[in-house]
């Protein structure tokens, strides 16, 4: 039976016997993991059986009222910690608006103008880091900055000219001219698609499609090889992992401009036979050679179909890839 399976593994996912076995074995694990926890719950658990003693329902009551009691204490001791505690208000600086430069103002200067303190001196440790306000708006940008406050103080701010407040760089800095771009500056050319031979190609191609990786390519190129070439584009559906967008680019794009290799099906030895992709079963490839050496040999896909191990689906796969 387990033959049978792995058998039937091989013709559908067009695999070798190596690779069926290792998929059996995926299955067979998948399977057991997904039952273990029903046949933990149904068989395994009730064996341990767990404590039957009583809950003592009062005792859990009177933990609920203490935590309750506890609780409200704790709320009582805050309310009266944070009422009798006592915060020093300073007085707040008259407001006096005037003319200033923000990149010059004193951190006094700019609570008299209505700033709260600790932005006036945030402004005043950005500065000393070396930043600078270039226009109004920059005031803005210190974090936390009132908005309320920049309103009324926007007419108020004087910022000198970028000329002589900010030297230039000794650097004079380069222009381009609207029709011309750097050396540097390479325009990116997306790389042109054209159709290429499916059966002459090499992973170079097959990369450039969307939807196929390298090792896609791989594995697109390992099955024509072991069909001996494609002879219709309905075989790129039978690759293991191609996807619809995969699919829709090998369509477009991959011909089929060379023809298969093809297996004398009265010459071939059963090894010979099992090298194809599809003739992987080694006990169909030995019925096919005793038929062969018992009746002669065959002369049309008709006498195949008189080997009874050989579907009908299978000769017409086949067909294509022999010669009599």
């Amino acid at each position: 039976m387990l033959r049978r399976i792995l058998d039937q593994l091989e013709d559908f996912f067009g695999i070798s016997r190596k690779q069926a076995r290792a998929a059996f074995v995926l299955m067979f694990l998948s399977f057991f993991l997904i039952w273990t926890p029903f046949i933990l719950r149904r068989w395994i658990l009730p064996l341990f059986p767990t404590s039957s003693e009583p809950v003592d329902t009062q005792k859990l009551d009177s933990i609920a009222a203490q935590l309750e009691q506890d609780a409200a204490l704790q709320e009582e001791e805050n309310e009266s910690k944070y009422s009798k505690k006592e915060y020093s208000k300073t007085l707040a600086k008259p407001v006096h608006l005037f003319f200033f430069d923000p990149n010059t103002a004193s951190v006094d200067q700019l609570e008299e103008l209505g700033i709260p303190a600790f932005i006036a001196k945030r402004i005043d440790k950005y500065r000393s880091k070396g930043g600078k306000f270039r226009k109004k708006e920059d005031l803005l940008n210190i974090y936390d900055f009132p908005s309320d406050v920049y309103q009324k103080l926007e007419s108020y701010i004087k910022l000198p000219e970028l000329s002589s407040a900010f030297p230039k760089s000794k650097y004079p800095e380069k222009t381009y001219s609207n029709n011309s771009l750097p050396k540097e500056v390479k325009a990116y050319n997306k790389p042109l698609i054209v159709p290429f031979d499916i059966n002459t190609t090499d992973t170079t191609q097959l990369i450039k499609l969307k939807g196929i990786g390298s090792k896609l390519s791989l594995r697109i190129l390992k099955f024509r090889d072991g069909l001996g070439g494609f002879h219709s584009t309905s075989q790129f559906s039978e690759i293991f992992g191609l996807d619809s967008l995969a699919l829709t680019e090998l369509n477009k794009y991959a011909k089929i401009q060379s023809p298969v290799k093809k297996i004398n099906i009265n010459t071939a030895t059963a090894e010979e036979l099992g090298q194809h992709s599809y003739l992987r079963n080694k006990k169909i490839n030995s019925v096919i050679i005793n038929y062969r050496t018992q009746h002669g040999a065959y002369q049309s896909l008709e006498d195949l179909k008189k080997v009874r191990v050989l579907d009908e689906k299978v000769i017409e796969k086949i067909g294509p890839y022999l010669v009599f």
